[in-house]
């Protein structure tokens, strides 16, 4: 450039880079993380790790955990909050407003993007510090509160509830969904800058290679008999209860079969008084959820409150196939009756004609196991990964655009428009 040339002839020059060439400073905020067991705090432990892997800067911000957290060294790259536990969620904990401080933190530090996983006080704060400051913002949306209200007698809430969820999310840049149906059903209730990212599930570690005998002995089953296995949160909102109507209705046919519920939670009591013959296995992890997954015949999910169901997911990659509602994962895993069985919505008799069928052809349903350990195989996570770093790229690329003069921001978003994930 010509030294004497004047500042308003400076030509505009605006550099893409490559993927693996500009690591990236991303906060991510959650009030939910391992050791907690649920699939939010897993599935993002997935991601952040992932990320890092790929050498990205992660800061996590978190409630503090305080068994956890008192047992091991402070961590450089996470910034704990204070915490209360949740009602009727024992073991888990809701972040506190903390916005002062994430505005003192990001602005002596700045992260290229704040990625908010979870909306309660916590998330809220972190929205609006970062909004504050300018910073990009991707969101989550992960879990149906405002379905989950009318199982804890107030359904008159879901209005307001969605109406905080939308205005939440309409306030980032973006926000991450983990089904298509799920983004046309927010976008039709006013959510806007939807985009799809499924999860993904780790097929080493659910696989049939963890099949035990001497725990399906332990159930009472031998290896002819058909054991039914549910996985989750023993709670209202789960339909546990047509679980244990589905599985009385497959020991007429056959009467060996057994039930196995992993999990707790506040209903534990009056499902074993529901069905005193069911083995309740409390939470398990690691390889023992591994062996249970895999030593089952076949999974019975029937919740209608999943984003995603990533239990529904673990047990296709067991090569154990699932009757599910058409809904959430099942919906888009189980179409044509690969891998499973899914019934539609609200058909309570033909879930359990469904499931007693199953239960007088255990041959087939071995063959849906295997189906469904093809299907969770082209699930990888690190397909997953790449889609979600790809998103981050182009809502900070799209940010720096809007950030521009008016007169270069249509150079800068065709620049953006190539970044964008395919």
């Amino acid at each position: 450039m010509n030294a004497a040339s004047p500042p308003s002839k400076m030509p505009l020059h605006i550099e893409s880079f490559d993927d693996g060439a500009a690591p990236m400073r991303i906060a991510v905020v959650t009030e939910t993380y391992p050791p907690e067991v649920n699939g939010v705090a897993l599935t993002l432990a997935r991601m952040v790790e992932g990320l890092r892997t790929r050498g990205h800067r992660l800061q996590l911000i978190r409630p503090t955990q305080p068994v956890f957290d008192q047992q091991r060294p402070a961590d450089p790259d996470e910034l704990l909050t204070t915490g209360i536990p949740i009602p009727c969620y024992p073991g888990l904990r809701m972040g506190l407003p903390a916005k002062k401080m994430l505005v003192r933190q990001w602005a002596v530090q700045r992260p290229d993007v704040v990625h908010i996983a979870t909306e309660g006080p916590l998330g809220w704060s972190a929205l609006h510090a970062a909004r504050q400051l300018k910073l990009p913002i991707s969101t989550d949306f992960r879990t149906n509160f405002h379905a989950y209200s009318s199982h804890y007698g107030a359904g008159w809430l879901q209005r307001t509830i969605l109406g905080y969820l939308r205005k939440f999310h309409n306030r980032a840049s973006c926000t991450t969904v983990p089904t298509q149906a799920l983004a046309e059903e927010l976008s039709s209730w006013g959510f806007e800058r939807l985009n799809v990212i499924s999860r993904g599930v780790d097929t080493q570690r659910f696989s049939p290679s963890h099949r035990s005998a001497a725990l399906r002995q332990s159930w009472g089953a031998g290896d002819e008999d058909l054991v039914a296995l549910y996985v989750g949160r023993l709670a209202a909102e789960k339909n546990i209860g047509l679980v244990i109507k589905a599985f009385e209705a497959m020991q007429q046919s056959r009467p060996n079969s057994r039930l196995v519920i992993v999990g707790e939670g506040p209903q534990r009591q009056a499902l074993m008084q529901m069905c005193p013959s069911a083995h309740f296995a409390g939470m398990r992890s690691g390889l023992e959820l591994s062996a249970h997954y895999a030593s089952a015949d076949l999974f019975i999910f029937p919740s209608l409150s999943e984003t995603f169901g990533n239990v529904t997911l673990e047990a296709m990659a067991s090569a154990v196939p699932a009757l599910a509602y058409r809904h959430a994962a099942a919906a888009q895993l189980l179409k044509g009756g690969r891998g499973g069985v899914s019934v539609e919505v609200g058909q309570e008799q033909a879930f359990i004609a469904q499931a007693l069928q199953l239960a007088q052809d255990l041959a087939h349903c071995r063959e849906l196991g295997l189906q469904a350990r093809q299907v969770a195989l082209t699930l990888d996570w690190d397909g997953i990964i790449t889609q979600f770093e790809a998103l981050l790229r182009t809502t900070i690329a799209s940010h720096n655009v809007h950030a521009l003069p008016p007169s270069s921001q249509a150079q800068g978003a065709a620049l953006a428009t190539q970044a964008a994930p395919q």
